[in-house]
């Protein structure tokens, strides 16, 4: 079992997260395009999360987390807190390794990521985002249930398994100079930092959040972490409040910086993925190619790579965020 220090996450965590998951999760594409490159000045490689099983990142985590669980314990079922994907990562891991899964989901969420979560077999309960603390709902089930709490991106398997999508990506890009990754409390661009300066020392890896929900770049700019009030952005995985305990320190250590995205940009990133590369990208999958449309980061004449987070939105919501 990986320990609970931060600072325990190691790049042989990461791999052996990627050989629990051989088999089970997909190894996700790299798209490139030559549209994207001439209007950016950089060699830009898409890895693209948005065609995961359960149309995102996050059932690398939720099921190396699960499948880490003892076999007694994990009888007893799990308990999972999220707007959405985790949710759904966590449903489709509980089912395939025959673990029972009750997810407390706000009300608020998007209809078809609770429609998803429900079909692939979990339990439901839903609160109110504004007025109601998810962690505190979920720990007293968990508690009263005797089932594990598995936690969005702070615990130390959850980001070694969000690890494994920059170590597919540096074993099938060489050289990349340049890593952008979609953050909202952390455990993808924690897990993915910690792979890619392994395999390439010297890359620099930027999170990238929304500019309404800017709780990772304060941290990073003081230095601690900062608790922002929930943030109104069309990035509903990205309506995080603070960064992760155990994330932060992991990109305060490794990552070059943290940049914003206004919701208008990523509306034109995830338009340019519809109609040049064919890609559905929700609003967070989308922030990552955001920030390299918008100039955020120096990347003229360099290898850059982007993570494409998720691509599930339902197809009316789709078009609304879409339109002119």
């Amino acid at each position: 079992m990986i320990s609970r220090r931060a600072d325990a996450v190691t790049f042989d965590d990461v791999r052996a997260a990627a050989e629990r998951l051989r088999g089970v999760a997909h190894r996700t594409p790299v798209v490139t395009s030559r549209t994207l490159d001439a209007r950016t000045g950089a060699s830009a490689f898409l890895k693209c999360e948005n065609l995961q099983r359960m149309g995102a990142f996050k059932f690398r985590g939720a099921y190396n987390r699960i499948a880490l669980i003892p076999a007694a314990e994990r009888a007893r079922g799990v308990v999972a807190f999220s707007s959405g994907n985790h949710a759904q990562g966590v449903a489709l891991a509980a089912k395939l390794l025959g673990v029972p899964a009750t997810i407390v989901m706000p009300s608020d969420a998007p209809a078809s990521k609770i429609a998803a979560t429900r079909e692939y077999g979990a339990e439901i309960v839903s609160y109110d985002r504004m007025t109601m603390n998810r962690g505190e709902i979920a720990s007293r089930l968990a508690a009263e249930r005797g089932a594990a709490l598995v936690p969005p991106y702070d615990d130390p398997a959850i980001i070694a398994g969000q690890g494994t999508v920059a170590l597919e990506l540096f074993e099938d890009v060489a050289d990349l100079e340049v890593l952008l990754v979609c953050t909202g409390g952390g455990g993808l661009l924690a897990g993915c930092a910690i792979a890619a300066t392994a395999m390439r020392p010297g890359v620099a890896v930027y999170g990238v959040e929304p500019q309404a929900g800017d709780d990772f770049a304060q941290s990073f700019a003081r230095g601690e972490r900062v608790e922002i009030a929930v943030p109104e952005t069309i990035a509903d995985g990205q309506q995080t409040t603070a960064p992760g305990e155990l994330t932060f320190p992991i990109v305060k250590r490794l990552c070059a910086g943290i940049l914003t995205v206004s919701d208008e940009e990523l509306r034109a990133a995830m338009r340019f993925a519809f109609e040049r590369l064919k890609l559905v990208m929700e609003p967070s999958g989308a922030s990552a190619l955001a920030a390299l449309l918008a100039g955020r980061a120096d990347v003229r004449g360099k290898r850059v790579g982007v993570i494409v987070s998720g691509g599930n939105v339902d197809a009316a919501r789709y078009a609304a965020i879409l339109a002119p």
